[in-house]
């Protein structure tokens, strides 16, 4: 009869449960990424985005999750589809995971993947529109729930995940409807959280505000002529002057973020976006005239602490006078700012306690969070600050290039796991704070 040393069965078994467990853990990563790319491949992209099949597939995973689940339709056809995981102290204000389902159009032919294949490459980098803008942050949302309720996590506080229509367009039949709307009063939410940029380095970036759009449009009208003669004030002569005059500001504007002295967020930055003159001909345009109007658009984002009357002064008295035959016109005029004239922002100071909650979750799943920043664009977040809730945009991509809206968008795979870890932290914290505690506490140390 042969002995077989203790020990070594002891080690066999060490040997054979870590491999186990490292299949296991393997095993959760690729379903974690498989989700992901599900979701990445269904087409909603405008003008026609797939809504239906989107809301299909994360009503499947409210379902896994034992999440209760509503679809909501302010508008025939566009769902905003929102889940519920209640907390045991439910009269406490909620938390609300905001995201937006919609993507932007690809350009196929551009991209090194076909943008709806949600292509996996061999540096582990995942190509798909929406994978950083922002379908990323709504299936970590997700995955985060899910480990969560893994480790058996009740929450105090109830949570709200919200998956909504048309940001990419206005967010008017979504977010807007969704904000006025009973049903949002009715869920007593207390912070929003929505999404944020990739960062280019070890920092973690976060917005507290964000630029509003004035999408303007300027037109030169002048008398036409031979297009062999030269005159004053034609109207291409006068709508070149104004995109010149333009020109110098955005440079002026745009120096100070080349010169470190401001971010991108804290200036008003302008950039055309279309111009329209001539005539037109069966081929092309006529050469040998000179138009009677010309119009040219831009694009232009304001912060919430820009001086707009200025703004407003300096388009009609330089980039649109009418003694130069020009006039002026907002497709869209956002203000940055309450009814009151109060700039609207979420604090980052020690009032807002959900600002301090985030920072602190960050670092304890291993992040570093960059100083708060003023959201270059516009997000559907606008929409809750507006009503006077605290409201984040965060997106967890450290050291990932921005990528949103542009050709081969992709997020890399080690980035989206950490996200994950990210948010666990933080909604950990988010469900878990409640501030009658942390009153008491502070009227004990005082």
């Amino acid at each position: 009869m042969k002995f077989i040393c203790p020990n070594i069965i002891f080690i066999v078994f060490l040997l054979s449960t870590a491999t186990i467990t490292s299949s296991q853990s393997e095993s959760s990563e690729t379903n974690i990424i498989s989700r992901f790319q599900q979701f990445l491949k269904i087409k909603t992209d405008h003008p026609t985005p797939n809504y239906k099949q989107s809301s299909d597939f994360l009503i499947s995973q409210a379902k896994s999750l034992s999440l209760q689940s509503q679809t909501i339709e302010h508008v025939p056809g566009k769902p905003l589809v929102l889940l519920k995981w209640t907390g045991t102290s439910p009269e406490l204000p909620a938390i609300m995971l905001y995201s937006h389902t919609d993507v932007v159009p690809a350009e196929h032919d551009k991209w090194d993947h076909p943008p709806f294949d949600a292509h996996l490459d061999s540096e582990g980098r995942i190509y798909a529109r929406g994978s950083q803008d922002m379908k990323c942050v709504g299936m970590q949302y997700l995955e985060a729930v899910r480990k969560l309720k893994q480790w058996g996590f009740q929450p105090k506080r109830t949570i709200y995940l919200a998956f909504a229509p048309d940001e990419e367009i206005g967010g008017h039949d979504g977010a807007e409807k969704f904000s006025l709307s009973r049903v949002f009063q009715d869920l007593n939410v207390g912070i929003v959280l929505d999404e944020g940029l990739a960062s280019p380095d070890d920092y973690y970036r976060a917005f507290y505000a964000e630029r509003s759009p004035w999408w303007l449009k300027i037109k030169a009208v002048g008398i036409p002529g031979h297009g062999a003669k030269l005159y004053d004030n034609s109207a291409m002569e006068n709508l070149l002057k104004s995109i010149e005059i333009i020109r110098r500001y955005r440079a002026s504007q745009f120096d100070l973020i080349k010169a470190g002295l401001k971010a991108d967020g804290e200036v008003i930055s302008i950039n055309m976006a279309f111009l329209k003159a001539g005539t037109p001909s069966p081929t092309g345009f006529v050469m040998n005239l000179q138009p009677s109007e010309a119009e040219a658009g831009f694009d232009i984002r304001v912060p919430p602490t820009a001086d707009t009357e200025s703004l407003e002064r300096r388009i009609a008295e330089e980039w649109a006078p009418t003694w130069r035959n020009m006039s002026f016109t907002f497709k869209q005029k956002v203000s940055g700012c309450d009814a009151s004239g109060k700039p609207v922002v979420t604090k980052t100071d020690s009032s807002n306690p959900w600002w301090a909650l985030l920072e602190n979750a960050v670092q304890e799943a291993g992040g570093k969070l960059g100083k708060p920043e003023i959201f270059p664009a516009s997000t559907d977040a606008r929409y809750f600050r507006n009503l006077g809730l605290p409201a984040i945009g965060f997106s967890p991509m450290a050291n990932t290039p921005i990528l949103l809206h542009d050709h081969n968008e992709y997020l890399h795979k080690d980035e989206y796991l950490k996200g994950i870890k990210i948010y666990e932290s933080i909604i950990k914290a988010y469900a878990s704070y409640d501030e009658h505690v942390n009153d008491e506490r502070s009227k004990d140390e005082l």
